[in-house]
């Protein structure tokens, strides 16, 4: 007999049980997704209104913080307003929305980090054709690339999971619609999907990563022979890549990369990629680079001298 669906309402079982633990989190994301609002126009503002911009490297920047916004808006939003709920439901559509935007922007933010190690790696191993590699052309090329990669890897997810069957079970052990969770609600055998899913985004972060993590290797190899302060330049912009791409990659690959199942770590885990990167990107990359701090002192002193006139 062909099993139906059933189920239109999903109950997310959140991050903790506890009133006081919910009331907690909810003050802390709080203030989390205002400072990821605040840090990345913040990054735009002063990257759009400076020279930066003709800059492929604060190009790529740009469309970064923007991904970063839309990414932690498709999920920190809800789970604010689900922490200070009785009961956590979401419906079935909304779910397989949250689930297709989730992974489009993630995947979006994957293949940018991408753009700008390629970025790097032209800058520091091939400096006498970089603004002819790296020209605009090129630099809008990849964006649309970015793109149109992250809406395929969304859309296969989210044609695997909408063909599911959810016809008994319908609580959710996360705070977000995940493939892997929603495997395990399903009616029928997800063995092969599992494997479907872990070689779509699985393989495409261990990939990527591993192709990041021996760009910068080789970055670092090239570096040997330049001068003390121009290593010291280069050295201080790459750390701040390789940061934001392990606290991204390595607990997505966590979660992504092993046989579909679920553990309770799952949730801690994906709060670095959801919320906790995006929040820290902006701190990482003006800390560490002095033309951005250079650019954000001149846009935004420029700024309160024209108020104050």
């Amino acid at each position: 007999m062909e099993q139906s669906n059933n189920v239109t309402v999903f109950i997310l079982l959140g991050l903790s049980q506890s009133k006081n633990i919910e009331i907690f989190c909810f003050a802390l994301f709080l203030f989390c997704y205002i400072a990821v609002w605040m840090g990345n126009l913040f990054i735009m503002v002063s990257i759009t209104c400076s020279q930066l911009n003709d800059q492929p490297m604060y190009f790529f920047l740009n469309y970064l913080s923007l991904s970063d916004l839309c990414y932690t808006s498709t999920v920190t939003p809800k789970l604010m307003t689900d922490l200070l709920a009785e009961r956590k439901t979401i419906s079935y559509n909304s779910c397989m929305t949250q689930l297709f935007t989730t992974h489009f922007f993630g995947g979006i933010e994957v293949f940018i980090l991408t753009g700008m190690a390629y970025d790097r790696y032209v800058a520091i191993c091939k400096p006498l054709h970089y603004a002819v590699i790296m020209s605009r052309q090129r630099c809008n090329t990849i964006i649309i690339a970015c793109c149109t990669a992250g809406f395929i890897h969304s859309a296969s997810q989210f044609l695997l999971t909408i063909c599911l069957p959810f016809c008994g079970p319908n609580e959710i052990d996360h705070y977000f619609c995940d493939v892997y969770p929603l495997l395990k609600l399903a009616c029928t055998n997800t063995h092969i999907i599992g494997l479907l899913v872990i070689a779509n985004s699985g393989l495409i972060a261990l990939v990527t990563f591993v192709v990041l993590m021996l760009s910068y290797i080789f970055i670092l190899y090239t570096l040997r022979a330049y001068s003390a302060e121009s290593r010291s330049k280069a050295l201080s912009t790459c750390s701040s890549h390789i940061t934001v791409v392990v606290l991204f990659f390595a607990p997505a690959l966590f979660i992504y990369i092993r046989p579909a199942s679920t553990f309770p770590e799952d949730k801690v885990f994906a709060l670095f990629y959801t919320i906790i990167a995006p929040m820290f990107n902006p701190l990482i990359y003006t800390l560490r680079n002095t033309e951005m701090k250079n650019a954000i002192r001149n846009v935004w002193c420029h700024q309160m001298l024209l108020e104050g006139k």
